[in-house]
């Protein structure tokens, strides 16, 4: 099993329709996912309709007995599984420093999974924190959606200068989220963005109004407007994404 997570040290620039868009994408190319929702908000949970309920709450799931098949529920969409949130996650850092491994906790309770799945997302809340370093030791890869803004770069650069001093640090991923290329600043910032970091994923998420819907809808786009730009645009992705994981 592959284990990607979106993450960012800045809210609001796209990381839960990234994991709920590539998880879809993912199952309709017959890979069998898992969806971890780390963010108290519980957002991905509500997208794939799953009640926001962790069993004994984070204080139990990463306990010394903790373990996530009890926690992992079926979504509205068959191939995909969800791990929900809830608010106790709000507490995750707490539980996790009693642990004799924070940073690998994560990926201790994702190995007895690792046979049923071919990729879980770990949908990760905004933050640097011990979450974050677990996060961190169980992901291979973390996909970072960047917004075309002038501070950018600021967030992206804090997150790699971290990862540097760090064993084992998964690969950083950036993905331009949020693009709207008929404004000359998000072309200009764009063309920058790609030229600093070749790191940079080639396939822009745009900004648009189905991905706003998500919301309402509580589907992926790919299955609320299955033709737009934003589901072409979210398909070339996910060909980018697995094409890395499995180099």
């Amino acid at each position: 099993m592959k284990v990607a997570a979106t993450y960012s040290i800045k809210g609001g620039v796209g990381k839960t329709s990234t994991a709920v868009n590539l998880a879809f994408e993912a199952a309709r190319e017959g890979a069998r996912v898992l969806v971890w929702d780390l963010d108290p908000q519980g957002a991905a949970t509500f997208l794939f309709r799953v009640r926001p309920k962790v069993r004994g709450g984070s204080r139990r799931m990463v306990g010394a007995r903790g373990e996530l098949a009890s926690n992992i529920r079926g979504s509205n969409l068959s191939p995909v599984h969800v791990v929900p949130a809830d608010f106790s996650l709000r507490h995750l850092d707490l539980h996790l420093k009693k642990r004799a491994r924070p940073s690998r906790r994560l990926a201790d309770l994702l190995a007895p999974v690792q046979d049923l799945y071919d990729i879980a997302l770990l949908d990760c809340p905004p933050s640097i924190s011990l979450a974050s370093e677990s996060v961190f030791g169980a992901a291979e890869a973390l996909l970072v959606p960047v917004v075309p803004a002038t501070l950018a770069t600021r967030t992206l650069t804090q997150l790699v200068d971290f990862l540097d001093d760090q064993e084992d640090a998964p690969s950083v991923l950036p993905i331009l989220s949020m693009v709207d290329r008929r404004r000359r600043l998000h072309k200009e910032l764009a063309e920058s963005l790609a030229a600093d970091w070749p790191e940079l994923l080639t396939t822009a998420i745009p900004a648009a109004a189905v991905i706003e819907r998500m919301g309402l809808e509580r589907a992926p786009v790919g299955i609320s407007a299955p033709s737009s730009p934003a589901t072409r645009a979210y398909r070339a992705l996910w060909a980018e994404v697995s094409a890395r994981l499995w180099a």
